[in-house]
């Protein structure tokens, strides 16, 4: 049986030949050794897991409709909005925590701590093992993504603290690289002189002169990894085991098929075919991948309830009256 879904895909630049990847704070980008063929390869992170997570489930949220995508209806997530107005402010799809987010636990739901709430669903007691499968199901009925990117509920009071692990994996990396120097002049137009007196740089006057690094590659590659061993291991009904692996492969399709525009000056495309590795089955196109979905939702109502989403009410106990 399998128990690791893999896949790759090559990517070029749409614009010229440069791209900007990913920085870090003290770091800049961040560049590695590939060992390849018994060569030392200079290599580069374009974009890293953690973030890839985050672009992974950005592809099934409308983001202007403040709502998981039509292809994901029935899919439970927990909605938050501000107490008093409604104001919807964020959810369980969007917070880097999903369910172990603060704007998610410090809420409240029919005048109930969403804490816990939580704590309850998952069975979480003093002195008492956990259950992880009862849990997973649990998850599931909040927010199954949760199962997909991982959630780790932290807080001590959280007995146990549980963690889920991620079992989708993404990562960005080019390969034979160089670095691409240029610069620029920030132009002003009006100002041509600054004086301490007429403000300066730091107020945004002034013709200011600055450098720039892209980079090229010979090879820019994206890969991905689903633990489906992890998933089946929550013990789960058949069909929302399978669910969650088809929710998963659909994130991976829609973020090749959408477009690569990871920032400004790092737009990429996809370079031929997805590729299967480790006897992995080849990807589904995104509408079967969608068809599969709704086909499945109906047959886990056992685990996911009604797949509408919990409204619960955030109030900033922070703010000064």
């Amino acid at each position: 049986m399998t128990t690791r879904i893999a896949y790759e895909a090559d990517l070029v630049p749409i614009l010229g030949s440069t791209f900007q990847p990913t920085g870090f704070p003290d770091l800049g980008a961040a560049t590695f050794t590939r060992f390849e063929d018994g060569q030392d390869v200079p290599a580069l992170l374009v974009e890293s897991v953690q973030s890839m997570a985050n672009r992974l489930e950005a592809t099934a949220w409308d983001e202007p409709g403040n709502q998981p995508v039509p292809a994901m209806n029935g899919l439970p997530w927990i909605r938050v909005v501000r107490n008093g107005t409604d104001e919807f402010l964020t959810s369980s799809r969007l917070e880097a925590h999903r369910l172990a987010s603060p704007f998610v636990h410090a809420s409240t739901v029919d005048g109930k701590p969403v804490f816990d709430l939580i704590r309850d669903r998952l069975g979480l007691a003093k002195d008492t093992p956990l259950n992880r499968s009862a849990m997973a199901a649990a998850i599931a009925g909040l927010d199954p993504f949760c199962l997909i990117h991982g959630v780790f509920f932290a807080q001590k009071e959280w007995w146990g603290q549980p963690r889920f692990p991620r079992a989708l994996s993404g990562v960005i990396e080019a390969h034979h690289v160089e670095r691409a120097d240029s610069g620029g002049r920030k132009s002003d137009r009006v100002r041509h002189q600054i004086s301490e007196d007429a403000g300066g740089t730091a107020e945004g006057y002034g013709s200011v002169p600055f450098a720039r690094t892209e980079w090229t590659a010979k090879r820019i590659r994206a890969s991905f990894v689903l633990d489906t061993e992890l998933l089946r291991s929550y013990g789960l009904p058949a069909p929302a085991t399978d669910l969650l692996e088809t929710v998963a492969l659909w994130e991976i399709r829609s973020l090749l098929s959408g477009g690569l525009r990871l920032r400004t000056a790092c737009d990429l495309d996809l370079d031929g075919d997805v590729r299967a590795r480790r006897n992995s089955p080849p990807l589904p196109a995104l509408d079967e991948l969608t068809a599969k979905i709704t086909e499945l939702v109906p047959r886990c109502a056992d685990v996911l309830g009604t797949g509408e989403p919990l409204t619960v009410h955030w109030a900033d106990k922070g703010k000064k009256k």
